[in-house]
C-alpha cells in the first residue's frame, strides 16, 4: 500500500474572535488511505474540512500539499491542485442531469466558466470526465436523468461522483451517510471501501460503525483540539476517547 503523506497539517488553528474553533491541529493524511475524524458536536471537525479545502483561511498554522505549503493560494486553487469537497447537505444543481452536474464541477478544475456552447472538443472532455466519474459511483444508468428526480441516497452518490469529476488527489467527505437508511449506507461504504484504494480520503462521519470499518487510521477531536490518532484498535482502547467521546463499558462497541 502507498502510504505516502499527501496532505499535512502544521499547528492549524482557526479563531473567532475569542472561541478557538481549531487549535494548534497537526495531522498527516496519506494516499490511498481512508483518514477518519470524530468527535462531539461542536469538535471542529467541519471546520477542519473547510480549512482543508480554502473555505477558511486559517488563523495560524500551514497546510501542506504534496510538500507544498498552500494555506495562503485562493480557494479556487484548492480544486484546481486535486483537494475535492463534499457537504453535510447535499450540493447538487437538481434542475440539471446527473451528467450536467458532474461536468460543471470538472469545469470548476479546468477554470473558466461553464458553458455548453464552448467547442465541441472541450464538451467532449468534460462529457468523459463527467461518464467516468458517474460510473465510479455506480450512477451511469442514471447520467441523463435530472438530479432532482433521483432518490435521495443517489443524490449522495452523485456529489461524491461531482467531486471525482474534479479529477481529485484528495477527497474531503463531510458526513455523505447524513439522512440515509441502513440499505443506502451500506452502498455508500461499499463505494468508499473501492475508492479509498486509489485516493486519500478525509471522512467526517457520525455513523460510528461505518467509519470503524472503513478508517486505516482515526482521529479523535473534542473542543476544536486534537485529542489522539491512530489505528481503529487503538483508539477504541484508549481511556481519554472512552471519556470524552465514546462512552465507558460496552455502550457504543
Amino acid at each position: 500500500m502507498n502510504t505516502n503523506v499527501i496532505l499535512e497539517t502544521e499547528g492549524l488553528c482557526k479563531y473567532w474572535g475569542g472561541l478557538k474553533a481549531l487549535d494548534d491541529i497537526s495531522l498527516k493524511f496519506k494516499d490511498r488511505q481512508l483518514h477518519g475524524v470524530v468527535g462531539p458536536n461542536g469538535a471542529g471537525k467541519s471546520t477542519l474540512l473547510n480549512l482543508l479545502c480554502g473555505h477558511y483561511k486559517p488563523t495560524s498554522g500551514k497546510i501542506i500539499h504534496e510538500g507544498a505549503p498552500i494555506d495562503a493560494i485562493k480557494p479556487y486553487a484548492f480544486a484546481r491542485r486535486g483537494i475535492g469537497r463534499s457537504f453535510q447537505k447535499t450540493n447538487i444543481y437538481p434542475s440539471a442531469t446527473c451528467l450536467e452536474n458532474c461536468c460543471i464541477s470538472a469545469q470548476r478544475r479546468m477554470g473558466g466558466s461553464f458553458n455548453f456552447l464552448r467547442s465541441r472538443y472541450n464538451q467532449t472532455v468534460l462529457e468523459e470526465l463527467a461518464t467516468h466519474a458517474l460510473e465510479k459511483v455506480g450512477l451511469a444508468k442514471r447520467r441523463d436523468e435530472v438530479a432532482a428526480h433521483i432518490s435521495y441516497g443517489e443524490q449522495r452518490q452523485l456529489e461524491i461522483a461531482m467531486v471525482l469529476a474534479t479529477s481529485p488527489c484528495v477527497l474531503l467527505l463531510d458526513e455523505p451517510m447524513a439522512g440515509m437508511g441502513h440499505e443506502e449506507s451500506l452502498l455508500i461504504i461499499d463505494l468508499l471501501k473501492r475508492l479509498k484504494q486509489e485516493y486519500c480520503i478525509v471522512l467526517v462521519e457520525h455513523d460510528m460503525d461505518a467509519i470503524f470499518e472503513l478508517s486505516d487510521q482515526l482521529t479523535v477531536m473534542v473542543d476544536g483540539q486534537h485529542l489522539t490518532t491512530g489505528s481503529v484498535e487503538q483508539v477504541r482502547e484508549d481511556p481519554r476517547v472512552r471519556e470524552a467521546y465514546l462512552g465507558q463499558g460496552d455502550e457504543v462497541y
